[in-house]
């Protein structure tokens, strides 16, 4: 079993590296046809975001059960966990996308 922090910790590389890595093999398909890559690498790192945060905390369904489970049944320390795994999720997708407006220089 692996300790919060781990878990964090993966969560967060996760969905950075989803839109980091998207964005950057997304774009190969513009320099492959000959257009310039950096207006692609803003819109894919714009557009996956919110998969990346599905990606980094396992799949959704998983989550919204836990949320359930512990929401009904009183396991409030759950919960508070799941949702440190989504801010996790949701600054290392944005992260991602920071690093990816810097490397391009700007919006």
């Amino acid at each position: 079993m692996t300790s919060f922090a781990e878990k964090f910790l993966l969560v967060f590389c996760t969905s950075l590296g989803v839109v980091i890595g998207a964005s950057l093999i997304g774009s190969l398909a513009t320099i492959i046809t000959g257009n310039p890559p950096i207006k692609t690498m803003l819109k894919v790192a714009s557009d996956i975001r919110i998969w990346a945060i599905a990606a980094g905390i396992g799949g959704t369904f998983t989550t919204l059960e836990i949320l359930q489970t512990g929401l009904f049944e009183g396991h409030f320390t759950v919960v508070i966990k799941q949702l440190l795994y989504l801010v996790a999720a949701f600054f290392g997708a944005q992260v991602g996308y920071s690093i990816i407006v810097a490397v391009v220089g700007g919006k």
